[in-house]
């Protein structure tokens, strides 16, 4: 089986794509059980005019059409950012098994930096966690996106405005 550094560079690769057509650079991948990348996202709701349209939420939507069931029992999701709030709820129904996640959102993180909302027990379903891989890498991308918006005079909507 491959390491988690493994599939977040692919998550990163993604999170590349979207930086390269204007979005904020977060990225995901899923892995089915077996270790082969079912699905891959990256940040789209200003291309996509879709508010949804967050890297994990796209991994998700292709890994679903993929394998042709919207639970993906088994899978991993890797993401580059903290998953919000949106987006956590669709993992939790999507039945992943397990989250790997790469730098912290502290302004709107539903993993750790907000609430942990996997742990609630009113879920019936459990997700594993595990955060901060390739947070550095994660991280640089997001820091060097908003740093060239400021210096263009853009303004960043949202905090991280996905993730």
């Amino acid at each position: 089986m491959r390491s988690d550094e493994f599939y977040m560079h692919r998550a990163l690769d993604q999170a590349r794509e979207g930086l390269a057509v204007g979005e904020v650079p977060v990225g995901a991948v899923v892995v089915d059980p077996a270790g082969e990348i079912v699905g891959a996202g990256y940040n789209a709701p200003i291309s996509g005019r879709d508010p949804s349209a967050h890297a994990e939420i796209r991994a998700l939507r292709a890994a679903a059409e993929r394998l042709g069931n919207y639970r993906l029992d088994g899978c991993t999701l890797y993401v580059t950012l903290e998953p919000c709030l949106m987006c956590t709820g669709a993992i939790i129904h999507a039945r992943i098994a397990r989250v790997v996640y790469g730098a912290a959102e502290p302004r709107t993180g539903m993993v750790e930096s907000k609430a942990n909302l996997f742990a609630q027990p009113w879920h019936n379903h459990r997700v594993a966690v595990e955060g901060g891989v390739l947070a550095a890498r994660a991280s640089r991308l997001l820091k060097t996106f908003f740093e060239a918006r400021r210096e263009s005079g853009e303004a960043a909507s949202g905090p991280l405005d996905g993730g």
